[in-house]
C-alpha cells in the first residue's frame, strides 16, 4: 500500500463528513490498516471496504471503524473494552486515542479487547506488538460477550460483531455516564448499530445510528448455529 493511497482515503473519509474531529482524524492517519492485514491482502489496504483476516473474519472498513471512533466520543485516559479484536486495527486507531504516545504514559487509558478465536488474537497480538502498542492494548482470547469483568467499569465499549441484543453484562460493566457502540441484528445483514448511554445515575438510553452490516457475535450472549 502507497503511502498516498491512504491519505487519499483519509482526505475522502473528511471530504465526507464521516471523520469531523481532529483526535480521530490524526488516529486514521497514525495507524494505516495495511500493518493489521495478512499479506496477500495489504494491497487493498486502502478501499474503503470490508477484507478478509482469516478465520472467516473481517476487518472493519475505514469508514465504519471512522464512524464508530467518533459516535464514541474517546477522550484521553478512557478504559475501554473491545469485543471481537479480529486483526487488532481498530483496537489501535482506539488506543492512539486514549493513550497518545505524544502525551506522558502517567496520563494513558488502556484498551482491553477479547478475541474468542484463538488463532485471530494471536495474530492480533503480533500486529499490536509489530505496530508498537503492547503497552496500551491487551488482546484476551475469551467469550467477549460475557465482556471481561475482571478490569471493569469501562469508560467505553466497543462490540465489533452483531449481538441478537445488547448483553446483559456488557450494560453491568459499563461505567455510569459510560457509552457503549454495539451492532444488533440477524445474522444476515440486518443489523442496526445502537448507542448505549448510562446516565449518572444507571438509566440506559438507546439510540439507532443506522444500518450496518457485521460478522456475527458468537458465544453465550451471541448468535447460536
Amino acid at each position: 500500500m502507497e503511502k498516498r493511497d491512504w491519505e487519499k482515503l483519509i482526505e475522502n473519509l473528511i471530504k465526507e463528513r464521516i471523520l469531523r474531529t481532529p483526535k480521530v482524524i490524526k488516529a486514521m492517519r497514525s495507524v494505516p490498516r495495511g500493518n493489521f492485514l495478512p499479506e496477500n491482502m495489504q494491497s487493498y489496504s486502502a478501499v474503503d471496504t470490508p477484507l478478509p483476516i482469516g478465520f472467516g473474519q473481517t476487518v472493519s472498513a475505514p469508514h465504519m471503524v471512522s464512524i464508530m471512533n467518533e459516535a464514541l466520543q474517546l477522550e484521553i485516559g478512557q478504559k475501554v473494552l473491545e469485543i471481537g479484536a479480529g486483526s487488532g486495527w481498530h483496537a489501535a486507531t482506539i488506543a492512539e486515542i486514549v493513550a497518545p504516545s505524544d502525551t506522558p504514559r502517567s496520563e494513558w487509558g488502556h484498551v482491553y479487547t477479547t478475541e474468542i478465536i484463538e488463532g485471530l488474537a494471536e495474530f492480533a497480538r503480533k500486529n499490536v506488538r509489530n505496530a508498537g502498542y503492547s503497552d496500551r492494548i491487551t488482546i484476551i482470547c475469551t467469550d467477549g460477550s460475557m465482556g471481561y469483568p475482571e478490569k471493569a467499569p469501562y469508560d467505553r465499549i466497543i462490540v465489533t460483531a452483531a449481538a441478537p441484543d445488547v448483553p446483559q453484562p456488557l450494560i453491568e460493566q459499563l461505567k455510569p455516564n459510560g457509552i457503549m457502540l454495539i451492532p444488533v441484528g440477524t445474522v444476515h445483514l440486518f443489523q442496526s448499530l445502537i448507542k448505549i448511554t448510562k446516565s449518572a445515575d444507571g438509566e440506559i438510553k438507546r439510540e439507532n445510528l443506522g444500518g450496518v452490516a457485521f460478522v456475527p457475535l458468537t458465544g453465550r450472549y451471541g448468535h447460536k448455529f
